[in-house]
């Protein structure tokens, strides 16, 4: 699957700096996973990108699972195999489907195609999720609200779908991350407000303005650095396998409650 151009994160910077294959070797990130259970964490989404890229994701969220944690992936499904689901619905408890437009053309444009040309069908993903309810996984949707998708109606596919949680987020250009191809989707606090009230009567709907976005996350890179985004660049710590979570989080920013004030807090471990 091609990457999508409205991605908040591409590494690029990681890539040609630090860490030139673009992720850690597997045992180094087993052991950012047990940096994080030990600092305390609860819950633990491996993103992307496309994580099912990475040949031992299962191991990390076996590893993270066994040490206590709620475990979520966010795919744009193009590789969530029948496979998959088996083997891992003792370890992984959500699973999180970026579905930004359910119109071909539409997604072609944002770049949400199979190297290129083939995008995945509202027919593809209604099976899909099919599947990941079918195995009882958790239920999350992501949309990303850009200029090519901000006028299309959702209402019946979400709630066909019924997430747990529908995350309605505005597209957000970072420096150094998406700003050379972002500017093409863009939109204003109207038009993303435009798209929220149109949905307004779907009750897992959990909007994200660039304001709710920004400095909300706690975040770790493909090299194992806490990173936050809350001046619109990617600030990064020094190496959790360095220096150990606890001092590592203290030198970003994030703020805890636009964490809670975005709906950060809600049941995880509830999964229908």
């Amino acid at each position: 699957m091609k990457g999508c151009k409205t991605e908040f994160a591409t590494f690029q910077d990681v890539k040609q700096s630090i860490l030139p294959k673009g992720h850690l070797p597997k045992e180094e990130a087993l052991q950012v996973v047990r940096q994080l259970a030990a600092y305390g964490f609860e819950k633990i989404t491996f993103a992307g990108g496309e994580p099912l890229l990475c040949p031992w994701l299962p191991e990390l969220i076996k590893e993270a699972k066994l040490l206590g944690l709620t475990t979520m992936i966010v795919t744009n499904g193009s590789r969530l195999t029948e496979q998959f689901l088996i083997e891992n619905k003792n370890y992984l408890n959500w699973i999180a489907v970026s579905v930004d437009s359910l119109e071909e053309d539409t997604n072609l444009k944002i770049g949400r195609a199979i190297v290129g040309k083939r995008t995945l069908s509202k027919d593809y993903y209604i099976d899909l999720i099919k599947r990941i309810k079918h195995y009882g996984y958790g239920l999350k949707i992501n949309t990303v609200v850009n200029a090519y998708n901000y006028q299309e109606d959702f209402t019946n596919f979400i709630t066909s779908s019924n997430p747990k949680r529908w995350k309605v987020l505005q597209v957000l250009p970072i420096i150094e991350q998406n700003d050379s191809k972002v500017d093409e989707f863009i939109i204003s606090q109207n038009q993303f407000n435009d798209f929220v009230n149109r949905h307004n009567s779907v009750v897992t709907m959990i909007p994200e303005s660039n304001n709710a976005i920004m400095g909300s996350y706690v975040m770790v890179d493909p090299a194992g650095r806490f990173f936050d985004n809350a001046n619109g660049k990617h600030h990064y710590s020094q190496s959790l396998l360095e220096v150990g979570a606890k001092e590592a989080i203290t030198t970003i920013n994030y703020d805890c409650g636009k964490f809670i004030g975005r709906g950060g807090i809600y049941d995880w471990e509830n999964l229908s």
